[in-house]
């Protein structure tokens, strides 16, 4: 794969990330601002950065199995890493547009 397609299969594997819901707020994680980076290495390993809206987060673990469940799904064969971080700390502003409507921002 070129950058290029490395770039869009990033963008596609996000969109498939807004099936991946909060569940606490009931908002994507990818419109809640959760994911900071998704890197795809171009040879079946995903990447990826987030957050969670607290550090306490309790369903954190939930959150982190339905994303590589999601992934699975489309891409059977491939490994997910999810690195969580706190820094940057998550605040509202971090929320896309489609998510202030959802959330009545």
């Amino acid at each position: 794969m070129n950058k290029e397609q490395i770039k869009q299969f990033e963008e596609e594997t996000l969109v498939l990330l807004k099936n991946v819901m909060d569940p606490e707020i009931e908002i994507n994680i990818v419109d809640l601002g959760l994911i900071y980076e998704l890197y795809y290495d171009g040879n079946k390993k995903i990447n990826i950065v987030m957050t969670f809206s607290t550090p306490a987060c309790p369903l954190g673990e939930t959150i982190k199995t339905d994303i590589i469940e999601t992934i699975k799904q489309q891409h059977p064969d491939f490994i997910t890493i999810i690195d969580v971080v706190f820094y940057p700390e998550w605040n509202t502003t971090m929320v896309s547009e489609a998510g202030k409507k959802v959330l009545g921002m």
